[in-house]
């Protein structure tokens, strides 16, 4: 294990816990003013996210601090996991910032949407301990954005609740699949730079 491997395997563990602390905060404070549905609550992209983030970083941490190597599973899963908190980092400052609604606790706020995504970007434009992914394997980024979309869009038209207004039937079903297609075409190519960092820097061949 050389001594970046550990500054990020520590930096990995601290931002996990940083996420853990941000959504029980926003949990406990969201509940202490008005009854909560937690299916709503962890319905967002960005609580769902993070968690899927927390439990990547623990888990690269480990075996960072370990030095042990990732099998290709597991780095289809990071580079998955970075790409959702990039996108929440992009859409949250660009389209919901000052919107109402969302996390009220500030520092919360800034921990789920700005400090964790831009860590994971430099985490991953950084840390030497990515494998190369195979581009065959691009299709993978897309399996957990499909699965929340067809949730939301159900749950939409069921009981009628939606995370973000862009996604919400009543402005129309055509707006809804535009930005529908848009994450999709934004989770293909933000991958697709994941992708590519994992194939080429710090001294690797890309084949």
């Amino acid at each position: 294990m050389t001594p970046l491997l550990r500054v990020f395997g520590v930096l990995r563990l601290l931002v996990a816990a940083a996420i853990l602390l941000a959504v029980l905060a926003t949990f406990a404070d969201t509940a202490s003013r008005s009854a909560i549905n937690p299916f709503n609550f962890f319905g967002y992209f960005t609580m769902q996210s993070n968690i899927i983030m927390m439990l990547v970083l623990v888990g690269a941490g480990l075996a960072a601090l370990r030095g042990s190597k990732s099998s290709r599973l597991w780095m289809l899963i990071r580079a998955s996991a970075t790409t959702y908190m990039v996108i929440v980092g992009l859409v949250y400052n660009t389209l919901l910032i000052g919107l109402p609604g969302g996390v009220e606790l500030a520092w919360a706020n800034a921990i789920l949407h700005i400090v964790v995504p831009v860590y994971v970007l430099l985490d991953w434009l950084c840390c030497p301990d990515r494998q190369p992914l195979a581009w065959r394997d691009l299709w993978f980024v897309l399996l957990y954005p499909a699965l929340w979309c067809t949730v939301v869009l159900i749950r939409g038209a069921t009981d009628g609740w939606v995370p973000y207004p862009f996604l919400n039937p009543a402005t129309g079903y055509g707006s809804v699949f535009f930005f529908v297609a848009l994450i999709g075409a934004g989770t293909i190519g933000i991958g697709a730079l994941a992708w590519w960092r994992s194939r080429v820097g710090l001294g690797r061949k890309t084949g």
